[in-house]
């Protein structure tokens, strides 16, 4: 921590009417509780910020988000711990049939940039955690000596379900192990040489750095005991709940409205407030909404939702396209319906697609992770088979299924508007409470589970994880239904379809790949931003061509993946909250008719995120404190001192005995 340079305190033109108001307080006794002073920082410098990923294929997918490291009053902080799942395509399921078509045939290894570049950087102070996926690649990180005392920060919807999908990612990662054998070799045949040429140009990104020497980027899956040890890391926060880290940074959580327990956080330093915003969405169908108003007035904007750079926005808006002036208008422009119209449109239009394959008799495979897509398209495949009358098996199968879809309905402080007033007039929140009761959604943890055979009827709609279609169920049913034109294939975009696809040709199924909305649209930003009104705006580099010409009162700084750039720093000079004490101790003396001086010995300490001039402890009564000698020892006085006691000792035994105490003489 700085340490102030000098003991008296001078109060000059500026603040000298606050200083003779505060003593005119103090001398009628009224209470006073602190006095501000300013105080520069000697050692203030500006806060470095470094992009370590920018999701899968670098679209800034939903289930690859991207995540940075920022540092801030001397902290290092990382922002989301993903696993880039796009690696994961190029390895071929298990068992395999025919040809490998140039996939590995290995077990798994996982990408995850975030916790190998935080790793090489020494550690990081503590990781904020924006949503489920965010906190994949955490027990990478959690075990290492380096982070034995890092904390882990997350909201308790996010925590709770990103727990059930690293258990479930351990659980069908044993299919692996289980057909290959255990992993034991620390750099495979498949990460060297030609092969791992051939893997680097079949991501068609780059997975290496350093000649193709550093691999530290693909490790071997965790086990369930490193996601016990990352769970006692993590302190979870409801929305809007203040913690501080350190004593230094104060933190919170606002809702950014895409999923159940997604977050933007707020991080207010000494230095400047900080708002790292990742994918949002302003009005949702099942979460609480972006709670963009709580974040007004903070100095920078990490702007780290990449969904606009990927092809669901095709217009090529530019940022200020629908700029306008009066915050009002921004506000009514950002809540509007559209986007979520349109969200409910595509859901209503996926569900028609499942129907007709169903009518056909053809059966349905849904591998999509996104939790809310999941619940809408149950609540509105629930009203169109009741509408049309059929009966139709749907199953889930996902061991975290059981444990997450009941989940959903005991958190309605969680939920959007809509959903909390079905509470209160007595509605289930989701349509699948109803499915589930009249026995039409059936659940097991696993393909193989018991009472599944006997359940199981064709044409039926079956809901999976996706895992880029390499592990769990949804490759032996892919496998089952491939070649029948009959079967529909559902797909969510930011899944490479070609790559992941490549072990099941030919191909026959029906495939529909559909966008769904993943965060703020390209022509949102700059209202939001009018909103917002930050001092600086950090954009991902791609963002550039769209951003206006005419200035803004903000600055715009940009970044890419694997580049540190520094923020000025937004204030030089702090306030120091002087305690109420040390301000009734002070004996201000008139220099002149503007400056007045006092003396003080106090402390400087940091408390919740602000400087405090806190009373110096009292110097101990040196009369109390034993003396030390030091020197040479007369061997003679004091064997003769010794034996006054009555000490009966030899010269020859007192020699050894100091040479134990003191082995120079």
């Amino acid at each position: 921590l700085p340490r102030c340079r000098s003991s008296a305190a001078v109060w000059g033109p500026s603040n000298g009417n606050r200083f003779q108001a505060a003593m005119k307080l103090v001398s009628i006794r009224l209470s006073l509780s602190e006095l501000k002073l300013p105080y520069s920082d000697p050692n203030a410098r500006a806060s470095p910020q470094t992009c370590l990923s920018t999701g899968g294929g670098g679209g800034g997918s939903y289930h690859s988000p991207a995540s940075h490291i920022l540092e801030a009053d001397g902290m290092r902080l990382l922002l989301d711990c993903p696993i880039d799942l796009f690696a994961l395509a190029a390895f071929a399921p298990v068992p395999l049939a025919g040809d490998a078509e140039g996939l590995i045939r290995a077990v798994p290894r996982y990408w995850a940039p975030a916790a190998a570049a935080a790793a090489e950087a020494g550690g990081v102070d503590a990781v904020l955690v924006s949503s489920a996926m965010g906190m994949l690649g955490l027990p990478f990180l959690t075990g290492l000596p380096g982070f034995a005392h890092t904390k882990v920060y997350g909201t308790e919807v996010a925590v709770r379900i990103g727990k059930l999908m690293m258990e479930e990612l351990v659980e069908m990662h044993r299919e692996f192990v289980r057909y290959y054998g255990p992993d034991t070799v620390e750099t495979p045949e498949w990460m060297e040489g030609e092969k791992l040429i051939e893997l680097i140009s079949l991501l068609q990104k780059p997975v290496i750095e350093d000649e193709g020497k550093d691999l530290t980027s693909l490790m071997p899956l965790y086990s369930p005991a490193n996601i016990e040890e990352c769970m006692q890391k993590i302190k979870t926060v409801k929305y809007g709940e203040e913690v501080c880290f350190n004593g230094i940074l104060m933190l919170k959580a606002y809702s950014s409205g895409l999923e159940l327990g997604n977050c933007v956080w707020s991080i207010k330093g000494l230095r400047a407030s900080i708002t790292y915003l990742p994918s949002s969405v302003f009005v949702s169908a099942h979460a609480l909404d972006f709670d963009y108003g709580s974040l007004k007035e903070n100095d920078i904007i990490l702007f780290s939702d990449l969904s606009s750079l990927n092809d669901m926005d095709k217009d090529n808006e530019k940022l200020d396209e629908h700029a306008m002036d009066e915050t009002d208008e921004n506000s009514s422009y950002l809540c509007n319906n559209d986007d979520i119209k349109e969200e409910i449109e595509r859901i209503s239009f996926v569900c028609s697609c499942i129907i007709d394959a169903i009518q056909s008799g053809g059966s349905v495979l849904v591998p999509i992770g996104r939790l809310g897509v999941i619940l809408l398209l149950l609540e509105h495949l629930s009203e169109l088979l009741n509408s049309s009358g059929m009966k139709v098996p749907i199953f889930m199968i996902s061991e975290s299924a059981e444990e997450i879809i009941p989940y959903t309905n005991a958190l309605p402080e969680w939920l959007c508007k809509s959903r909390q007033e079905k509470l209160f007039s007595g509605e289930a929140l989701f349509g699948h409470v109803e499915l589930l009761k009249e026995g039409k959604l059936v659940m097991f943890p696993h393909l193989f589970s018991k009472g599944l055979l006997a359940a199981w009827k064709e044409p039926c709609i079956v809901f999976c994880p996706h895992w880029s279609l390499r592990l769990g169920p949804a490759v032996h049913l892919l496998r089952r239904w491939h070649a029948d034109k009959r079967c529909l294939l559902v797909l969510e975009q930011g899944i490479d379809a070609e790559l992941s696809l490549k072990p099941f040709m030919p191909l026959s199924i029906q495939v529909l790949e559909c966008a769904f909305l993943s965060g703020v649209k390209v022509r949102k930003i700059d209202p939001l931003l009018g909103v917002l009104k930050p001092k600086f705006v950090l954009l991902p580099e791609d963002l550039k061509s769209r951003c206006p010409v005419k200035e803004r009162p903000w600055s715009l700084l940009y970044y890419s993946r694997g580049q540190t750039i520094e923020v000025p720093n937004i204030r030089e000079d702090f306030e120091v909250h002087l305690a109420t004490n040390v301000a009734f101790g002070l004996q201000p003396r008139q220099l002149d008719g503007t400056t007045a001086v006092a003396r003080l010995r106090s402390k400087l300490l940091v408390s919740n995120g602000q400087y405090m001039l806190a009373a110096a402890e009292k110097p101990k009564n040196q009369s109390k404190r034993h003396l030390l000698h030091w020197g040479a020892v007369d061997p003679d006085r004091l064997l003769s001192a010794l034996q006054e006691k009555g000490m009966v000792c030899s010269f020859a035994a007192m020699m050894i005995v100091l040479q134990i105490v003191n082995p120079l003489f």
